[in-house]
């Protein structure tokens, strides 16, 4: 008698009949069944979705906000936008210009489908593994993401504009896509579309546009902010090999002939760079500083904030900013004299004022006008530190006396044996040494104490690890170049009793009446022994006492935590920073004055007592001529040949300490 066969499965998964590890491999038939199974859904979960995503209005960039400023006490800086745009069509367009930014961004326009399947793949892979986004979207991908859709990074933005640019494709003409785009694009200096563009950059009308300026402007479509020539020096460079590239390119796709090509061999410089009226003075460098502030918390760039509708409020007190502002213009029509004394000529100045307990940015300084002069003094880079660094020198020798020897501590070798190093001596030397402008024993500090420790309080205190001077042999000396703002923050570690706060100078922002995240504040942290601050506030105050002179105001306010560069220093920078006592000088001068030498530290004096209501005020002064590599020599600024033009730092700081 037959035995009777079973029923077969619907699915043969494990499959019967097999032994082994081929019982549990699906067989041909299941996987043919799932992959068919798996297309018909996605197929008609895609024409779904297609049918019920509709082409939006157009997004009017025009009639969007504008981005509004805020100082501290609430009420509005500045108003910056609307947004800059002029639509053209393309017969006002020259037809090398459209070539130029089709040969740049997608030399399949008119002929592909709209999409870019492997664009789209890799941003996908991007966004899913935490990576930053990449290009590779086609025009229409791009003019959907400028016309229609939000700038988020997202997969679920990245799918709509996959639907959105078949769509268009299915329903535009390429010239009324093309028309968009170029009507829509980000090309830098404020201006979006490229009859803005052709006017921030060269101040002509789209259609006066030659092949050299087009190809240009079509480079700036990769990002202003790395392509602008004008930015940088290395935005320069890049600018110009995309520039060659985009002509080049356009010969390989048969846009341009190499004759035509042969002619354009100078690279066609822009326009200076300009900001508005608006930022004029101070605002500029204001402005300039809390965007720095809002794209590194934010992910935010310049073109997302260029669209406008943002609320930014700011650190920045406006008293202050207009004192500080009032003190340098009176130093320098009070002492320069440009006209007749040549020294005097390219001086420029920079300042910022932090407040101690929470790092916040209150003032600065940036230049004479951002709308005339456009780098930003107060954050500048550039300018080597002097004497103004040893404090830092000085500082790690006193913790390293309260740590103890470990064994990375160099000892000095004068005797065949090695002998423990006397840190109390050595910091009583280096007091000694910055009193009077004396740098060998620094020198000496930094082979017994090691750069690296002198470099890592440095930049725990508050400077930035890439303004720090190679690890040389003068590096205690102050070869680094931090800037005025991380300077005066670094300098609040000594007066608010070893705590450092990071310097911020946006509180908050929103859009559309939403919050935005980003602004978080860490805590202070305590990165230097309270006594070890107060130890090298006390030698401070005695240098700035021996730098000011003792005021013969009694309301005058006594410097704490003062530091300066030297006559001796012989670098091409001035430096002065100091935080103002909110005492007054009742205590009595301090060491270095010629009266009552209290020395040491005082006993009525706690670490960071005035660290809540005075800021930190960091003024620089140098010489640079606009587009020279270098700074220029200090000998003779202000008649004064033997100071290095040394005394006008603290000039400007006692009168912004004076100033109503």
């Amino acid at each position: 008698m037959k035995a009777t066969k079973g029923r077969r499965r619907f699915i043969d998964y494990p499959r019967q009949g097999r032994e082994g590890p081929r019982r549990w491999l699906p067989s041909w038939r299941l996987w043919l069944g799932t992959l068919s199974f798996g297309f018909l859904y996605l197929a008609g979960l895609f024409t779904v979705v297609y049918a019920t995503i509709d082409i939006p209005n157009e997004n009017e960039l025009a009639g969007q906000e504008a981005t509004v400023y805020y100082w501290a006490d609430g009420s509005q800086m500045v108003s910056v936008g609307a947004v800059n745009r002029q639509n053209v069509t393309l017969d006002k367009v020259p037809d090398s210009v459209e070539n130029s930014v089709i040969a740049a961004e997608n030399a399949t326009f008119y002929s592909d489908p709209g999409v870019s399947l492997q664009g789209i793949a890799r941003a996908v892979v991007n966004m899913v593994s935490g990576e930053e986004t990449q290009g590779g979207s086609t025009i229409t991908q791009q003019y959907v993401k400028n016309t229609y859709l939000s700038q988020d990074q997202t997969i679920t933005r990245k799918a709509r504009e996959f639907i959105l640019s078949l769509k268009v494709s299915n329903q535009k003409s390429k010239p009324e896509i093309l028309r968009g785009y170029l009507n829509t694009s980000w090309f830098g200096r404020g201006s979006y579309g490229i009859q803005a563009a052709a006017h921030a950059y060269y101040g002509i009308d789209a259609k006066k546009l030659n092949p050299s300026q087009g190809a240009l402007l079509a480079a700036l479509l990769k990002g202003s902010e790395q392509y602008d020539p004008g930015l940088s020096k290395a935005n320069h460079q890049r600018a110009v090999e995309r520039w060659k590239w985009i002509l080049d390119r356009q010969v390989a796709t048969g846009k341009m002939s190499r004759q035509e090509r042969a002619k354009y061999r100078t690279f066609p410089e822009p326009r200076a760079l300009s900001k508005p009226t608006s930022q004029a003075g101070q605002i500029g460098y204001l402005i300039d500083i809390a965007n720095k502030f809002v794209k590194a918390g934010t992910g935010l760039t310049d073109k997302d904030l260029a669209r406008g509708g943002y609320r930014i409020h700011t650190t920045f007190d406006k008293q202050l900013t207009r004192r500080l502002e009032k003190a340098v213009s009176d130093v320098r029509r009070e002492n320069l004299d440009p006209k007749d004394r040549k020294a005097d000529t390219y001086v420029e100045f920079g300042a910022a004022s932090v407040r101690p307990k929470d790092g916040a940015i209150l003032a600065l300084y940036g230049g004479t006008d951002a709308t005339r002069h456009f780098s930003n003094n107060a954050d500048t880079s550039a300018v080597p530190a002097g004497s103004a660094f040893k404090p830092f020198v000085l500082a790690t020798a006193l913790q390293q006396q309260v740590d103890g020897p470990d064994e990375d501590t160099e000892q000095p070798e004068d005797t065949d044996e090695m002998t423990p190093v006397d840190w109390e001596s050595e910091v009583g030397d280096l007091r000694g040494a910055l009193m009077r402008a004396q740098s060998p024993p620094f020198v000496q500090a930094g082979q017994r104490l090691g750069l690296d420790r002198i470099r890592a309080l440095a930049v725990e205190a508050g400077l930035r690890e890439e303004s720090m001077a190679p690890l040389e042999q003068t590096f205690p000396l102050g070869t680094s170049a931090p800037s005025a703002i991380r300077l005066a923050s670094a300098y609040t570690t000594f007066a608010n009793g070893g705590l450092h706060a990071d310097p911020y100078a946006v509180t908050s922002m929103t859009y559309d009446g939403n919050k935005i995240r980003g602004f978080d504040r860490a805590e202070p942290q305590q990165v230097l022994d309270a006594g070890v601050a107060q130890q090298v506030s006390a030698t401070l105050e005695g240098l700035g006492w021996r730098t000011l002179g003792v005021p013969d105001d009694a309301a005058a306010k006594r410097p704490v935590a003062a530091g300066r560069t030297e006559p001796g220093d012989r670098m091409k920078s001035a430096w002065f920073i100091a935080s103002p006592s909110s005492t007054g000088p009742e205590f009595g001068p301090g060491p270095g004055t010629g009266k009552e030498d209290w020395g040491g530290i005082r006993p009525d004096r706690a670490p960071g007592a005035d660290a809540d209501a005075e800021p930190t005020t960091a003024v620089t002064m140098f010489r640079n001529k606009p587009g020279a590599p270098e700074l220029l020599p200090m000998q003779g600024v202000g008649g004064d040949d033997t100071g290095l033009g040394t005394a006008l730092p603290p000039k400007v700081w006692s009168a912004y300490q004076k100033a109503s």
